[in-house]
């Protein structure tokens, strides 16, 4: 055994002891502030402990007068360092980016991350643990308009602020959406280089699938060998197993692999971006290594929030020339120079965020925040679209659920502590998983699920193709509300409804026209009729597998609680939308805020991903799809990047430095 490896593992014993220590004396407190305190001094003092002894020296820049200049009334076009590219924001498309464009040692490229890194934080490491990190600094913490449809609702968008973007806070889901999404967004971008058949080399090019024999059909020579690794690895409760065969029984069909050509309609469990040392993987750690961030023309700034992209004319054109930035509010504001173009990979909120704080969206809207008009782009914040979820939840009648994970009573510190204990020494046991162990993709026009003597109301198709889905309908070995702040206490489970095409759109608009207030967001959920219906028969599937062995043997139906929804199949119609408005909640997979489209369908960049009418800027994230993938979306983000990149080095004719 390694030294590193002992060092590691005596780590994890002394940490224990402290872990006990705390546990003991937090038994003396008040019970208001036991809980609390249990879970403080268990998780975050045994962590910052392993992290201080394991965190590696960084060459991220926090110091920002070492990047950009103080902007000041008398500057200069020459007064700015330059850099080729600048990056604003490195999320999940944002270090793709910052890797592979830098692999030209001719350009220098530059990062601004508005939060710092993961690589230490002890919540992204740990598989099942992102949810813990939703309501602290390294997240923003939006909330939507109330949804008029969801009883007046304001509801908890997370969005992730750090290196890695939301790839450090998701639920590791490696699922890309279906084929005929992609050639939709071919046919609607009128360029192929967008469709299935050109996309999959980029999906190839970021995974790296590791042979498990335990899903023979699944084969890595079928994938990549880029640096995202992902597979089996994550822990598989026997309640999610269960699923998996209820669902084949009720008659959907078994699926080998969702990330095929295919497609994704079937069950199985989930592959998930957690590699062999059960850890997450995020882009952050897939592509920032240390090699990466030792290359010289690669600087990565962390702590910057990008306050305004900087234009000037040239000719009768206007090109982005740099970009201004800052630490807070109050802080000294810096401006760095963009030789080449700036490229916002910020997300789908914060990017077209930041193009209105700079003067490109719609012009109304600007000028009500006194925001100088650079361009008048009406579909810069349009198309919000999100995959909203509703939840239905279960007694586990063999008290089996996971809820340890994060101690809500005294009872669970023990196991909790079993399961730490198991993590640090072995990386094995629950808190490898993931919260989505297993998944089905279904229609909801699917005559075999939906029998129309059952199901008489008609619905719309919003699907991209017909092999492709509507609902996604996932399980989870435990059950919670609000994003995990409540969890239930008495053993539970809990499936989810999934609408992956859903017809509502909203938009994201400014509040003010400072740069550290968050935008607006309305999703509008629920705002068209058929989603209602959709949600409405993916419930009743629920309910339906649910009462099929072996899931049905998993569920206790005399234990009463109204928390639960063991009542609920032979719920009216009514009853159930009534569970809809009051539960739907976001799946975390804003999108479509920065289309890419046609200008005159409120586009907002073109197939190259630049943003109309101005040069040397372009947009590259979730914010730029066409369409919502029936699926999770940080594949896609994933791709997006590999492919602008590539567009990128074409352009300019970039290499990689001679092996």
């Amino acid at each position: 055994m390694s030294g590193r490896r002992l060092t590691r593992r005596f780590s994890a014993l002394v940490l224990l002891v402290i872990s006990l220590v705390s546990f003991r004396h937090a038994r003396t407190l008040p019970l208001g502030l036991r809980n609390k305190s249990l879970w403080i001094s268990t998780i975050t003092m045994a962590f910052m402990l392993r992290q201080i002894m394991q965190s590696p020296s960084s060459r991220l820049v926090t110091d920002h007068s070492k990047v950009g200049k103080r902007t000041t009334a008398n500057n200069k076009k020459g007064d700015f360092d330059s850099y080729d590219f600048v990056i604003v924001g490195g999320g999940t498309a944002g270090c793709v980016l910052a890797a592979r464009l830098s692999e030209d040692p001719s350009v220098r490229v530059l990062v601004l991350e508005a939060g710092g890194s993961g690589k230490s934080l002890m919540f992204t490491r740990i598989p099942i643990a992102f949810s813990l990190l939703f309501r602290g600094k390294h997240v923003y913490q939006l909330y939507t308009e109330p949804q008029s449809d969801a009883k007046k609702q304001k509801k908890f968008w997370p969005r992730a602020k750090m290196l890695g973007g939301c790839s450090s806070i998701n639920a590791e889901m490696a699922q890309y959406g279906a084929p005929q999404d992609y050639d939709e967004w071919g046919r609607i971008t009128k360029d192929e280089a967008w469709s299935w058949n050109n996309m999959r080399k980029y999906f190839n090019k970021f995974e790296k699938y590791e042979d498990d024999p335990r899903y023979p059909d699944v084969k890595s020579s079928d994938k990549g060998k880029g640096p995202v690794r992902m597979g089996y690895f994550g822990d598989l409760q026997n309640v999610c197993r269960d699923f998996v065969e209820a669902c084949t029984k009720v008659g959907v069909p078994l699926s080998h692999d969702f990330n095929t050509n295919a497609g994704t309609r079937g069950v199985n469990r989930m592959m998930t971006y957690i590699d062999e040392n059960r850890t997450r993987v995020t882009s952050e750690t897939a592509y920032l290594t240390k090699d990466v961030l030792d290359r010289p023309n690669l600087t990565v700034v962390v702590n910057a929030t990008v306050t305004k992209i900087v234009f000037e004319k040239d000719g009768d054109e206007t090109k982005a020339v740099g970009v201004e930035f800052a630490k807070t509010k109050n802080s000294v504001k810096y401006v760095v120079r963009a030789k080449k173009e700036v490229i916002v990979t910020a997300g789908a909120i914060h990017s077209p965020h930041i193009l209105m704080l700079s003067g490109v969206g719609p012009e109304e809207q600007l000028k009500s925040k006194n925001i100088p008009v650079v361009r008048d782009l009406p579909g810069v914040g349009a198309n919000l679209v999100d995959h909203p979820v509703v939840d239905l939840y279960f007694k586990d009648k063999h008290n089996k659920s996971v809820k340890h994970v994060k101690p809500s009573s005294i009872g669970d510190i023990p196991k909790f502590l079993a399961s730490l204990t198991q993590y640090l020494l072995y990386k094995s046991g629950p808190l490898t998983g993931n919260v989505g162990e297993a998944a089905a993709f279904i229609r909801t026009d699917d005559p075999s699920l939906f029998p129309e003597n059952e199901f008489e109301n008609k619905v719309k198709d919003s699907t991209s193709g017909d092999d492709g889905p509507d609902l996604e309908i996932f399980i989870s070995p435990m059950a919670y509300k609000e994003h995990a702040k409540f969890m239930f206490p008495m053993h539970t489970f809990s499936v989810h409804c999934c609408l992956v095409r859903p017809m509502s759109k909203g938009a994201l608009t400014l509040k003010t026209n400072n740069p550290f207030d968050l935008p607006a967001v309305d999703p509008k959920y629920l705002s068209a009729p058929e989603d209602i219906e959709k949600i409405r028969r993916g419930l009743r599937f629920i309910l339906k597998v649910a009462k099929q062995e072996p899931l049905a043997s998993h569920v206790d139906y005399t234990y009463k609680n109204n928390l639960l929804d063991t009542d609920r199949i032979n719920a009216t119609d009514e009853e159930l939308e009534d569970i809809i408005r009051e539960r739907v909640e976001t799946l975390y997979h804003p999108a479509c805020t920065c289309r890419m489209a046609p200008e005159e369908d409120k586009g907002v960049v073109d197939s190259q991903l630049k943003v109309y009418g101005i040069k040397g800027l372009r947009v590259a994230d979730a914010s730029v799809f066409p369409e919502i993938v029936s699926g999770h979306t940080a594949g896609a983000c994933y791709a997006i990047g590999e492919h602008a990149a590539d567009m990128i080095k074409a352009a300019y004719d970039l290499k990689p430095k001679a092996q």
